[in-house]
């Protein structure tokens, strides 16, 4: 205890020296237990009395002060402040001890005790409390992963600067969104897909300035706030620069990842007066570069906003259908080319608008898979196949298969893929039904090869490759990929006859295929030509496409006559004898 017996704590003149000692000696314990720091200080910023605990708060030993530390010396000085001021304050202290840095929270009372203006102090210690909010604010403010300011932060700079007005000039808002992160993180695994994030942040930050910004405000977006700017083409010059660095390789445990990002530029004042507008402008921009090119830049302009209104009255529309339920199916025949018979059909979703016009999938099917609303589909057209099905049967047999088209991003996910699988199951017939999954499902194996294949395979429904040679595929991954059938893309199959370069390709997928079990299947036939190479210089046997005859809908069906196998024979040979008579030049094709 320090300073005890400088200045008598008694009021009492009158009484007796020992009462006052023991008294004195009572005051010392209680204040040497006390686990909050007190001291007292005279009007000169003098300590006249602190307790151990004040004394290990400010660095001093227990055997007196020693020389005095520069937080002693901000404690004497602020004594001096309140003193004069005559006012209470409460502060907190930032002090470095042996064992680290701490806060104190101090409250100072400014007493007269006799003829002495005094100040007593009391410190705790919140150090564990100040931590904690700390962690707190970068919890809310600053992204764990990596590092960077999160919405909010970059939304108040914003914010700000649109407040300040020409005092703080023009600013441009990017919006920065990483191409095919999910094909990253499928293929590597999230570890890496995260490695990645962080790598990529760093590079995109290497060259801003401190008056800059860059967020992460979600799993791969970015928005960078560049401030001040002159000109729109200095920062077009600064984008392509970061989009040039993002081109180089990242290197991650090993393996060399490529990676590029879409951007969108919003500038204050041209593009909007609030940080909202200028945010879902840019955003126009970068879905513009999504949906161009990618790996590109794109300054906002008004006509994205009409096609940003366009794009919202079509997704209004699908809304509406699904909820209406005005989704129908067209089937495609697959077409033994040998013998001319319907080896199975193809299911295909076709939407019919207000005016009861048809709608082909290209219009609609990946803005359902973007919005979320293809598992909705999808169920809409097995629901519609299980409801046909006997005039199905009559038409086209019993024995043909259902082909029904699944997106790849319905493929990886269980939670999709588990009740889709029991909906088969349920309908009695599940062994009649053949998914098509295009190969980029094949890309997130974990997830497909090793979690879905099973659950199909358990109920003996079968897998097909739709649109094979158009997406990750390569020969060695074929070896990888457990199907049942694999269909050929059609542009492999144009003009197949003039064409010895996509001649040679489709000899190794044959050749594979067949060692690997696979039935192959050739999509888009439109010509004799193209049967014709198909028949004489291929062993493949199974081919769909326009030449056979285009999807058919279920009002357009009917029943067939009792010899059902000719009545399915004639469907598809009907359009291969017109056309063969056609064909007059007697071209003639050798494996």
């Amino acid at each position: 205890m320090y300073g005890i017996d400088r200045f008598n704590l008694s009021s009492g003149a009158d009484q007796s020296t020992a009462t006052t000692e023991a008294e004195l000696h009572f005051l010392r314990n209680v204040l040497g237990l006390l686990p909050t720091g007190v001291t007292v200080q005279d009007e000169h910023g003098r300590f006249v009395l602190m307790n151990d605990a004040a004394a290990a708060q400010l660095g001093l030993t227990a055997e007196g002060p020693a020389a005095a530390t520069k937080h002693v010396q901000r404690r004497q000085a602020a004594g001096r402040d309140v003193l004069s001021s005559g006012r209470p304050m409460v502060a907190e202290e930032p002090v470095a001890t042996e064992h680290g840095a701490q806060t104190l929270l101090t409250a100072h009372r400014p007493v007269r005790i006799g003829d002495r203006n005094l100040l007593i102090s009391s410190s705790a210690d919140i150090s564990e409390q100040k931590t904690f909010e700390e962690q707190l604010f970068r919890s809310a403010y600053y992204d764990e992963l990596t590092g960077l300011p999160m919405r909010r932060v970059v939304e108040h700079r914003a914010e700000t600067l649109i407040r300040q007005g020409k005092t703080a000039g023009r600013f441009a808002l990017a919006f920065l969104d990483l191409d095919n992160f999910k094909y990253i993180n499928d293929y590597y695994g999230h570890a890496t897909g995260d490695a990645l994030l962080i790598a990529l942040a760093k590079r995109i930050g290497r060259d801003l300035r401190e008056s800059d910004l860059l967020s992460r405000i979600s799993g791969d977006e970015f928005l960078l706030l560049l401030h001040p700017i002159e000109r729109a083409e200095e920062v077009s010059e600064f984008l392509q620069a970061t989009l040039h660095r993002l081109s180089a390789p990242f290197f991650i445990d090993g393996a060399e990842v490529f990676a590029s990002a879409s951007i969108g530029v919003s500038l204050f004042p041209e593009h909007g007066t609030n940080y909202e507008v200028l945010r879902q402008n840019a955003d126009l921009a970068m879905y513009r570069v999504k949906n161009a090119s990618k790996g590109a830049m794109a300054f906002f302009n008004s006509g994205m906003e009409h096609e940003a209104l366009a794009r919202m009255q079509v997704e209004q529309s699908l809304r509406l259908a699904i909820l209406e339920k005005r989704f129908c199916c067209a089937f495609q025949a697959k077409v033994d080319i040998r013998t001319e018979e319907i080896k199975g059909i193809e299911a295909l979703v076709r939407l019919r608008d207000n005016e009861g016009v048809i709608q082909a999938p290209g219009a609609f099917v990946n803005l359902a898979v973007e919005l979320g609303l293809i598992d909705e589909l999808t169920h809409l057209v097995l629901a519609e196949i299980i409801r046909s099905i006997d005039l199905i049967n009559e038409t086209f047999g019993a024995d043909t298969t259902i082909s029904i088209n699944v997106a790849a991003k319905q493929a990886g996910n269980p939670d999709f893929m588990r009740p889709f699988a029991q909906a088969i199951a349920a309908t009695g017939f599940p062994k009649r039904f053949m998914v098509e999954v295009t190969e980029d499902a094949f890309v997130a194996r974990s997830h497909f090869q090793d979690q879905i294949l099973p659950l199909l395979r358990e109920i003996g429904v079968g897998i097909s490759i739709d649109d094979f040679g158009i997406g990750y595929s390569s020969l060695s991954a074929l070896a990888d990929i457990t199907a049942d059938e694999i269909k050929i893309d059609r542009s492999f199959i144009t003009d197949i006859h003039k064409r010895p370069r996509s001649q040679g390709i489709l000899r190794a997928i044959e050749s594979l295929s067949e060692a690997l079990g696979m039935t192959v299947i050739a999509e888009g036939i439109e010509t004799f030509e193209e049967l014709a190479y198909l028949q004489a210089a291929t062993r493949i046997r199974y081919a769909q496409g326009y030449y056979f005859s285009r999807p058919i809908f279920l009002e357009e069906l009917r029943p067939a006559p009792p010899l059902a196998s000719e009545a399915r024979v004639s469907l598809a040979s009907r359009a291969v004898q017109e056309n063969r008579q056609a064909y007059i030049r007697g071209n003639r094709y050798r494996r």
